[in-house]
């Protein structure tokens, strides 16, 4: 297995990285850099279902609102949640939270005289 390097923790891997002192570029194959990479998996996604559901009740979210709901997910995630339900102002989310999919959003007229199934908790931010 030549060519393979052992990283303790991914810091260090970064590190190495990012410095440009291994044989390798910071780019990946398809042209990304590995920090983009890695912000993207850190991110929220939304599910083709969620999306549309915003596209149809005409929601969008400002980049505070964006930063809060990402904040809630981590949240969420530090409490052991893996399906929650994330309150935000007069919106409400459904959220994977191992996977940071968001399954669906609702706004305040939509969520009145609903009940949430299939969560194991609530995180409002």
């Amino acid at each position: 297995m030549s060519g393979i390097q052992k990283y303790s923790s991914i810091e260090q891997a970064i590190g190495l990285y990012q410095s440009g002192n291994n044989k390798r570029t910071n780019k990946d194959q398809t042209g990304k850099s590995f920090r983009s990479v890695l912000d993207q998996v850190s991110s929220l996604t939304f599910s083709k279902h969620a999306s549309e559901r915003l596209e149809q009740r005409d929601i969008s979210l400002s980049d505070e609102q964006s930063k809060r709901l990402e904040d809630g997910v981590d949240k969420a995630e530090k409490k052991g949640i893996k399906d929650s339900l994330v309150l935000m102002d007069s919106l409400a989310f459904i959220v994977n939270v191992p996977s940071h999919t968001v399954i669906t959003a609702l706004d305040s007229d939509e969520s009145k005289d609903k009940a949430f199934t299939n969560i194991d908790g609530a995180v409002i931010v």
